[in-house]
């Protein structure tokens, strides 16, 4: 939101022919999977052809998921100014996605961002007096600011870029005032690859593994090939390539799987025993090692996805199973007469003990029936038997 709203109040000052100057914004946000490595270095080719002022490359990523070695090559290589922005506070670029930013031209973080370069971390700060940023802290906070500063005329002299019209120099260390800025056009995925880069997202990618097998398992209790059914294959399928694309550990996605499969045994019987506590943590720890290459869930995905499950293994699953299985009112028809004993008076109303279960039960006759005494099923309204005392149909 904050980048759209930067990019309207550009557009507000802006030239409105498509012909005149510009620059291309393109967000490097998230995982670098192979949708964003792809989309980058097509934006860097385009860049070539469609002759930006400067390409920026707003970066926030923890790292790598492929090798980016030609993605590095491509901005180092590029005929056209490609200006790496490590934006909004607290944004980082660790790892590989550091390679990037110091392959670029120029290079602008905003006040505590962060960037690795060959295996050091470094503030904003750190950065500029280390070389590597040109434009830190209050000199690039907003996007806005990051292209006026990036004109040849104002904090970045003789780098050929014409990103803004000055009116008034700068004075006692001000901005300088400026009249216009370039058309800033925005790069941006695609609906499809912009939903299979969420999906190959670690949280989403776990989330949609433990939905999966959860709604496949309601789906094989409640018999038959349902929409449960039909949204956890999907939720499979989706998961699937988010854990094809990710670094995934056999052992945490094999706990996982076993897990589920352990609930499964003790959801046929409605009450929690043995097999739910080995299915809990089975679940758990398999959620902490399902990815490696040091990537971490956190706290809050991994107790959104064990609670989550546990809620419907302990409350969901066995309700259904308990109402896909129970003895329908039909097949209750069959204990009309039927002989039991009153467990305690029925005056007219009480408990009754027929087939071996408790029912609650209502005497047909002005005569109260007494605890022990026993008793005929005549009739079956609803959940309530209509009894009669034995005796008095014996006779």
């Amino acid at each position: 939101m904050f980048l759209l709203g930067a990019l309207l109040a550009l557009s507000g000052t802006a030239s409105a022919q498509d012909d005149g100057p510009f620059v291309t914004v393109v967000q490097v946000s998230g995982w670098l999977d192979p949708v964003v490595v792809d989309f980058v270095t097509e934006a860097v080719a385009d860049a070539q052809e469609d002759r930006p002022e400067v390409l920026i490359l707003q970066v926030d990523s923890p790292g790598a998921l492929v090798d980016v070695d030609a993605l590095v090559e491509a901005i180092a290589g590029s005929d056209v100014t490609v200006a790496a922005w490590v934006g909004d506070s607290g944004a980082k670029a660790s790892d590989e996605a550091g390679r990037i930013v110091a392959a670029a031209d120029i290079v602008a973080m905003a006040s505590r961002s962060e960037v690795d370069v060959e295996g050091r971390t470094y503030d904003d700060e750190e950065a500029r007096e280390a070389g590597i940023a040109q434009l830190a802290g209050e000199e690039a906070p907003t996007l806005q600011q990051l292209i006026v500063a990036l004109d040849e005329d104002v904090l970045l002299e003789g780098s050929g870029i014409d990103t803004a019209d000055v009116v008034a120099p700068a004075e006692d260390g001000e901005l300088p005032q400026v009249t216009n800025t370039v058309q800033a056009r925005l790069a941006k995925l695609d609906l499809w690859p912009r939903l299979m880069h969420t999906f190959a997202s670690p949280p989403v990618a776990y989330l949609l593994l433990a939905a999966g097998l959860v709604l496949l398992v309601f789906e094989l209790f409640t018999g038959g090939v349902g929409v449960a059914g039909g949204v956890g294959a999907l939720s499979l399928v989706l998961a699937s390539y988010g854990l094809g694309v990710l670094p995934t550990s056999p052992i945490g996605l094999g706990l996982i799987i076993f897990g589920v499969f352990a609930f499964a045994i003790d959801v046929q019987t409605g009450v929690p025993r043995l097999w739910t506590g080995i299915g809990t943590l089975s679940f758990a720890v398999g959620s902490v090692l399902l990815y490696e290459d040091g990537i971490r869930l956190s706290w809050l995905t991994l107790v959104a996805g064990v609670v989550g499950v546990l809620l419907l293994v302990l409350a969901g699953l066995p309700a259904t199973v308990r109402s896909r299985f129970s003895t329908p009112t039909i097949g209750r028809e069959s204990m009309i007469g039927e002989l039991g004993e009153a467990v305690q008076a029925v005056r007219p109303d009480g408990v009754v003990r027929v087939r071996g279960g408790l029912w609650p039960a209502h005497t047909s006759r002005q005569t109260p029936l007494e605890a022990g005494a026993s008793v005929r099923v005549v009739a079956i309204d609803g959940p309530v038997l209509t009894v009669e005392p034995v005796t008095l149909t014996s006779d």
